[in-house]
């Protein structure tokens, strides 16, 4: 399947890019490269997937991961088949049979992808694809009975849903949901660096679970570091996701474009200033919004505490030298997916992280991902962690087998 998506890259790259927008150089670069990295990831750590025999009292316990059955995979828009193969990968792997629902609005790739693994083998019934709405098609599949796992990325109030539906038969579920991630920036930070990262954040429009778009700057430095900001986000072009030079594309539909707007028309009514954007692009038109940077924000905002997941951020500031006022704020949401730390003192970075609520935290770095980590948030960030062992953990039965000791009868013939 691996060689597959190798072979069919660029048919991928471009259908991906005409269905969701997102830049057609990353889909070539990255995404789709990835794809076929996250199907042989997985066939490998099969391969070593085992843990070693232990007694008790003499008996020998020997751990296997047996296939669960049947998982429903349903995956999100913002890229599409490098997190839906995140979860196809370690379930066929692991034995268990597939049903993938895509998001609706970006089925293509999906499908192709059907083609891949139909060409490459697969029995029929191992690979399922089933195309549809959330309330019609993915309700109906995660409250069967002959269901052994879900697995959902995507918005908290549809994780409910999906937890509801599920408990009827105990079903085991993995959600990996939204984010409101800080990006801390100490006074002793590399300030250049941390202006970097925090222009990063505006990558696929902003559309990112991780993107760190809480800005918390020590306010010594919050002139410096904003002046850095300007100076990188206003070299960034907007446009076409095909042309080579585009550096942010569009969002994803008229409705999404909405709903981001909605969030930014509401915080410049109570009172929030923009530093930069804070509209449509109406040069460009369509689903095109402006990088945004928001200051003059509460804690207790909306735009501070809800998921807008668009090219948003908001910049705020605490104390110089107040650890705790910085942590207070980095933890003060309902989420905790990722944090983003930049600081130029290593007993601090590790006083800091060990503070924060998340479930990967980045120091002076953002986005270095490795699929033997554990992946996956706290708090309404989400339930459970995939990549490595921890994804056979979840897509598999685990079980120990407790031997007594003595002589076999042996066998002849």
């Amino acid at each position: 399947v691996a060689d597959g998506v190798e072979a069919r890259a660029e048919d991928l790259a471009r259908v991906e890019t005409a269905d969701n927008g997102a830049l057609l150089r990353s889909h070539r670069r990255g995404v789709m490269p990835r794809v076929a990295h996250n199907l042989r990831y997985f066939a490998d750590r099969l391969l070593a997937l085992a843990h070693p025999d232990f007694e008790t009292r003499g008996h020998t316990n020997h751990v296997t991961w047996d296939p669960a059955g049947p998982a429903v995979l349903i995956t999100p828009w913002n890229a599409p088949l490098m997190l839906a193969t995140w979860k196809i990968a370690p379930a066929l792997a692991a034995g268990s049979t597939v049903v993938l629902k895509p998001a609706e609005w970006t089925p293509l790739t999906a499908s192709l992808f059907a083609d891949i693994t139909h060409g490459a083998g697969l029995p029929p019934g191992v690979f399922n694809l089933v195309q549809g709405y959330g309330d019609e098609v993915g309700a109906a599949l995660v409250a069967d009975a002959d269901v052994r796992r879900v697995s959902f990325t995507g918005s908290v109030p549809t994780a409910r849903r999906i937890a509801t539906a599920a408990a009827a038969h105990l079903t085991p579920c993995s959600f990996e949901l939204g984010g409101k991630s800080p990006l801390l920036v100490f006074a002793d930070a590399d300030l250049e660096l941390a202006a970097d990262l925090a222009v990063e954040q505006y990558d696929n429009a902003g559309q990112v679970c991780l993107a760190a778009t809480r800005i918390l700057v020590e306010e010594s430095v919050r002139d410096a570091f904003l002046g850095h900001f300007l100076d990188r986000v206003t070299k960034v072009t907007q446009g076409d996701p095909r042309d080579e030079a585009t550096g942010i594309g569009p969002t994803i539909h008229p409705r999404h474009v909405e709903r981001v707007d909605g969030f930014v028309r509401r915080a410049l009514a109570a009172g929030a200033t923009p530093v930069i954007g804070g509209g449509r692009n109406t040069g460009l038109g369509g689903n095109y919004y402006l990088p945004t940077l928001l200051t003059g924000v509460a804690q207790d905002s909306e735009i501070v505490q809800e998921e807008v997941f668009g090219p948003v951020l908001t910049l705020q500031t605490f104390p110089d030298g107040d650890e705790e006022e910085a942590v207070r704020l980095a933890n003060g949401t309902r989420f905790g997916l990722a944090a983003t730390l930049v600081t130029g003192d290593r007993d601090r970075a590790e006083r800091i992280t060990a503070r924060l609520v998340a479930g990967t935290v980045w120091v002076n770095c953002f986005f270095v991902r490795d699929l033997s980590a554990p992946f996956g948030g706290s708090r309404q960030s989400g339930v459970g962690r995939e990549g490595g062992d921890w994804s056979f953990d979840f897509y598999c039965d685990l079980k120990n087998t407790v031997t007594a000791p003595g002589k076999w009868e042996a066998r002849h013939g």
